[in-house]
């Protein structure tokens, strides 16, 4: 399908959260959302970087409707917190974006409660934070919660006897296995929302290989090498407002159904027009959906659907 930003559909009236907005993907998606009247929450790690996001938004967007404020996915307390402070102010919920990723090419690292940093915080920080606002976003008009996942989901594996790769850590697989997490909560929640006759629809998407700064921040542990390294890597991939369409034709496209993956329709779904994606035969699966979501249920304590 030939879509681009330009067919995003009105949005005025609707309130999106966007995770991870200040920076790459996220920061495209909260600038075209807003360009197309929606109220945008910006949550971030750093309210610093969240700000002069806004204000990027805003030079780009005059009028733009925007918030900014603090989340970090690798701490259950702030997910909370965030979810708490979300329902006092605003009550109701129309777009949840679960687009921050993290991806660190170094030594195996812990979030503030313990998780494998890749899996604590694409799965379990989204998964904990999805599951407080399913209230808000089931008051919401037409509601939509996209889970960002990434082609290398489709060579990944789920280890459930070693979820935090404590036994054999490698920090590419970790972070493939996260996205595969990622994809299957996605999944999983579509049924689960199905089972109910829920309002809410849960779509995915991925970016193809897109210019973020996810890729330089991978490889600063190894410096100077690493620096150069990032740059050959970002020679191969396709500019984030392209990649970002994705996951806009998720959250805004009408007719989109729950269940629906979209990603880049070029080679190897590395590059291109939007397209409607597969999720590979492990993401689909219906027993390890079971499994993930009883695992991220008992590892958050919140448990939903």
């Amino acid at each position: 399908m030939t879509w681009n930003a330009a067919d995003i559909p009105d949005q005025t009236g609707r309130l999106a959260v966007v995770t991870g907005a200040n920076s790459g993907l996220g920061l495209v998606t909260a600038t075209e959302l807003a360009r197309h009247g929606a109220d945008v929450v910006l949550a971030v790690r750093n309210t610093t970087a969240g700000d002069d996001a806004a204000r990027t938004i805003a030079a780009a967007v005059p009028g733009a409707k925007l918030r900014v404020r603090r989340l970090d996915l690798a701490s259950l307390t702030s997910v909370e917190a965030f979810a708490d402070a979300v329902a006092e102010e605003l009550g109701q919920i129309d777009l949840l974006v679960n687009n921050a990723g993290l991806v660190l090419l170094g030594p195996r690292r812990t979030t503030s409660d313990g998780f494998e940093l890749h899996l604590g915080t694409n799965l379990l920080g989204h998964f904990a934070l999805t599951g407080r606002l399913l209230p808000l976003l089931a008051r919401g008009d037409a509601p939509r919660v996209v889970s960002l996942s990434s082609i290398t989901h489709k060579t990944a594996h789920l280890a459930f006897d070693d979820l935090m790769s404590e036994r054999d850590y490698r920090a590419a697989p970790a972070y493939g296995a996260s996205k595969l997490a990622t994809t299957v909560f996605g999944i999983e929640l579509d049924r689960r929302l199905r089972a109910i006759g829920s309002p809410v629809l849960s779509t995915l998407a991925h970016p193809g290989l897109s210019s973020t700064n996810l890729t330089p921040r991978a490889w600063e542990h190894r410096g100077r090498i690493g620096e150069w390294t990032a740059r050959l890597g970002l020679l191969a991939t396709q500019p984030v407002e392209q990649g970002a369409l994705p996951q806009l034709h998720a959250a805004t496209a009408p007719g989109v159904r729950g269940g629906q993956f979209f990603g880049p329709g070029g080679f190897r779904e590395t590059r291109g027009r939007v397209a409607e994606v597969r999720a590979s035969a492990e993401a689909t699966d219906l027993v390890v959906g079971r499994r993930l979501w009883d695992a991220a249920q008992e590892l958050t304590g919140v448990a939903y659907l």
